[in-house]
């Protein structure tokens, strides 16, 4: 065998073995946190829900499921509120992560710049969730469970991105919700579009 193919061979499985060991170190801290919570669950609970409210015709119905409702998003901004406080204390080498479309090993130490912390990113999309929570007169009932269900999907595709890369976590977004990247980027409100954008920034 020729003996620089083997030198790449061997550097490229080298690459890709580091490359898988610091996605698990990544996603084994993410879980560590969300273990003792329970906010798939409760993220579950209200995507559902809404589309079932949304798509009721007797607006009577809709209302009551609406209300049904309002127990899981009080618990989900207070759980979610709670991961963004107890994510602030991780280390900031351990808490960033690549802003580049595929991961590689080491990029966040070796390109500072083209990285972004997921602690600063949490606290981001605590805000945003909390914001879309609150009742808002001038919005519908239709609009609001839009606007927290973007701000729902928005923050697990950040998760989706900090494990694994922007790539794979766009790809799941459309596979799961047949939802783009830049589709969500718009349906968020402005001020989490600003402050995700400002972080992703640097």
């Amino acid at each position: 065998m020729d003996p620089v193919f083997l030198l790449l061979l061997l550097g490229g499985s080298g690459l890709l073995m580091a490359n898988g060991h610091q996605q698990r170190q990544r996603i084994a801290l993410l879980a560590h946190h969300l273990g003792p919570l329970q906010i798939e669950k409760l993220m579950e609970t209200l995507t559902q829900g809404y589309l079932r409210a949304l798509g009721e015709s007797d607006p009577a119905r809709q209302a009551q499921i609406f209300a049904v409702l309002e127990g899981s998003e009080a618990q989900l901004a207070t759980q979610f509120a709670q991961l963004a406080r107890d994510f602030a204390a991780v280390p900031a080498a351990q808490a960033r992560a690549s802003t580049l479309a595929f991961s590689m090993p080491w990029a966040s130490t070796l390109l500072p710049r083209a990285s972004f912390d997921m602690r600063k990113l949490l606290a981001v999309h605590a805000n945003g969730i909390a914001r879309a929570l609150k009742t808002d007169a001038a919005r519908s009932p239709r609009d609001r469970a839009f606007l927290i269900s973007a701000e729902l999907f928005l923050m697990q595709h950040s998760c989706h991105w900090f494990c694994r890369s922007k790539v794979v976590a766009s790809a799941r977004m459309l596979a799961r919700h047949q939802t783009s990247y830049e589709q969500l980027l718009d349906a968020v409100s402005p001020e989490t579009r600003r402050a995700y954008a400002a972080v992703l920034a640097g």
